[in-house]
């Protein structure tokens, strides 16, 4: 009651605040077979962060027989008929490449994850949100792929899965912004100032629906609409909305098109001082609006 109460409460100030202290936390080379202690000590404030919203549900999965671990919290919607309607999934992953605090990839995911957890669980939506915190993605969508196919073989249905992949980097220089390919270069900006979403074809609503959300916050967004499971670009696919695109699902990528624009990506210059905080503020802003209308 009394974060609603507060008249500034979701502002823009106190918004970047709470993203600036999860970052604080969160930051740090998160490899869970090189860094071990950080890698279990976000699982802990993912974990008791989504916990004030509800149960946190551990969704176990294994490597060379080893266990891992992706977090879901499931937020109810708005009514209880509304229970059985198809669910938004929203993810981000949580681990790094061994040797980088991984601020851009992915602690900025995975603090605006939080956000829209709070945001959602005070603003509920007309169905089911799923907030997923993937681990292992850097070994190659491994906790995506293990819970896309879990949801396939279960007969899931989705509303659409959001990948929060690299929200926080922005480049306004000239020539900053860079293209995997020449038709992408010629229609694109060559700035690196914008959010990207890169959906499939059965998300092309949503890609239009979105876009304004992001536009009236306002930060530029461009939407970039991928056939073939994004094999023809297989750049599109190095992030956790793949695995879903592949068992058939609807699914978009938010992202700042990490290498292609952040010359930190995978480096131990991956910090928090490198992160345009007011852009990823604005980019999680974006977010909030764009889930109250896909609906």
């Amino acid at each position: 009651m009394a974060e609603s109460a507060a008249p500034d409460f979701w502002g823009p100030e106190a918004l970047a605040e709470r993203l600036r202290q999860h970052l604080t936390v969160i930051v740090g080379d998160r490899n869970p077979h090189l860094a071990p202690g950080k890698h279990r000590l976000v699982q802990q404030y993912l974990t008791e962060q989504l916990g004030q919203w509800g149960p946190v549900e551990r969704h176990g999965f294994t490597l060379r027989q080893a266990p891992y671990s992706n977090w879901i919290l499931s937020l109810p919607p708005q009514t209880p008929a509304q229970a059985q309607a198809a669910p938004i999934v929203v993810g981000a992953h949580y681990d790094t490449v061994p040797g980088t605090p991984g601020a851009d990839d992915n602690a900025s995911g995975v603090a605006v994850l939080l956000e829209l957890a709070r945001y959602v669980a005070a603003h509920p939506l007309p169905r089911p949100l799923w907030c997923v915190a993937f681990d292992l993605e850097e070994y190659g969508l491994l906790g995506s792929t293990a819970y896309a196919q879990q949801l396939k073989t279960a007969r899931q249905p989705l509303r659409l899965m959001l990948s929060l992949e690299m929200l926080g980097y922005r480049d306004r220089s000239p020539g900053s912004q860079r293209y995997p390919h020449p038709l992408l270069k010629a229609l694109y900006p060559h700035q690196g100032d914008f959010i990207a979403l890169v959906g499939n074809l059965r998300a092309l609503p949503d890609l239009i629906r979105l876009q304004p959300q992001f536009r009236q916050v306002p930060v530029p967004c461009r939407w970039l609409l991928i056939t073939q499971r994004g094999h023809w670009l297989p750049l599109t696919r190095r992030s956790d909305h793949a695995p879903f695109w592949d068992q058939g699902y609807r699914a978009i990528m938010v992202t700042d098109t990490s290498f292609l624009r952040n010359p930190h990506y995978h480096q131990p210059s991956d910090r928090l001082d490198t992160l345009d905080l007011p852009f990823l503020t604005a980019v999680c802003q974006g977010l909030q609006r764009g889930l109250a209308v896909l609906g």
